[in-house]
């Protein structure tokens, strides 16, 4: 088949199609299954084309964290197979012990691992390289000195894409993608930030900004900042809305609710650190609740026992505004227990939950694949079809 290109992608006719990967460490080997299951899917969909990539069906894929890092793959042509190679190929490299490193004085794990094998990876391919990067791309990160949010993307309408005359910031398509990629994966305690060049001052003095991961931030799960991306006049896309003209296919590494019981007599950082993640499940939560009360969603789950799925509920009253898939496992044992095989304990859920485990790889691919077997080929409809575009 014939690869369509970026611009194709972002500007051409017809339906269009946002997939969103959410930040978490080692257990982005979970979303590699799911992608995994899902390029199989769509590939047959197209006669089985061996050259099929699921940048040919995504017409913007954007992640956060560990998902940059298979948004960036997937962007630039890589198969799923490829990405899950990679990833065993990296965990134990990455996460290595080091004694020297207590993760309260400095970071828990080494940079250079990880920095050797994005430049690898990635080698001199910047976010502006339209020959490279197939498909619309955007990768969330949080500037650490200036306390913002930023969403990098490869769209040459954006305001920021190109140098603007007489302008001192860097342009989006300047930035080295190896780069940005390892400042969205830079999560406090485990690794270092990232500090690079972001424009010159009027002196011709470069200017750096400090990174760090995307996922402190309101956009762990970057879903809702890509359907921001989409539609906002700002970012220059402008693309239609209804439940047959744009899919959002989001992939999560787990729910994870964390909290204290009433008797809990932690001491206050380990409570602060618990009350921090616990408000990063909170974003999480509200991040699906918004987008199931604005979409069709067959995925849809019971956010609580008050407002259930949303099902009836519909922003303004619907129509719906987008169809919404959301892939996801829960890591408890009770979830584990029924969705995967009867022998998980609560303790195997409690490890799993940890970021930075390479030997859980193997239990993690297990709940990745029970995940996986949730995709159904109901779920993408005929009208987000590639052969159907006009």
């Amino acid at each position: 088949m014939k690869r369509r290109t970026r611009d194709e992608h972002l500007f051409g006719p017809g339906a269009k199609r946002i997939l969103a990967l959410d930040g978490g460490g080692m257990r982005g080997i979970m979303t590699v299954q799911i992608l995994k299951r899902m390029e199989t899917m769509l590939r047959n969909r197209v006669g089985g084309d061996p050259d099929f990539r699921l940048c040919d069906y995504f017409d913007l894929i954007g992640g956060t964290s560990t998902g940059a890092i298979l948004a960036a793959g997937l962007a630039t042509g890589m198969s799923a197979d490829q990405l899950e190679g990679l990833y065993e190929e990296l965990g134990n490299a990455i996460f290595e012990p080091d004694i020297l490193r207590w993760g309260l004085l400095r970071a828990k794990f080494s940079k250079k691992p990880l920095e050797t094998a994005l430049q690898r990876q990635f080698s001199d391919i910047r976010l502006g390289d339209a020959e490279r990067i197939h498909t619309g791309l955007a990768i969330m990160l949080k500037r650490f000195d200036t306390g913002s949010p930023w969403v990098l993307h490869n769209n040459p309408r954006g305001r920021y894409f190109t140098p603007r005359p007489g302008g001192k910031a860097l342009a989006n398509s300047e930035f080295s993608l190896w780069q940005i990629v390892r400042a969205s994966t830079a999560a406090p305690h485990y690794f270092d930030p990232e500090l690079f060049a972001v424009g010159r001052d009027a002196g011709g003095k470069e200017q750096t900004g400090l990174f760090v991961d995307g996922g402190v931030s309101p956009h762990n799960n970057p879903s809702l900042q890509l359907l921001m991306l989409a539609w906002l006049r700002g970012y220059a896309l402008q693309w239609p809305s209804g439940a047959d003209k744009l899919l959002l296919v989001s992939c999560g590494t787990g729910i994870n609710e964390t909290g204290m019981t009433a008797e809990d007599n932690r001491p206050a950082a380990a409570a602060a650190l618990i009350g921090l993640a616990s408000l990063m499940d909170d974003v999480l939560a509200l991040n699906e609740q918004l987008l199931q009360w604005m979409s069709v969603s067959p995925t849809a789950r019971i956010i609580d026992r008050e407002v259930g799925d949303l099902a009836t509920d519909l922003l303004g009253g619907g129509p719906p505004l987008l169809t919404y898939l959301r892939y996801n496992a829960h890591l408890d044992g009770d979830w584990l227990r029924a969705n995967v095989r009867p022998g998980y304990s609560d303790g195997d859920a409690r490890s799993l939950r940890e970021m930075d485990k390479p030997q859980n790889m193997p239990k993690l691919v297990e709940v990745g694949q029970a995940v996986a077997r949730q995709v159904e080929e109901s779920h993408f409809p005929a009208s987000f079809d590639i052969r159907a575009m006009p």
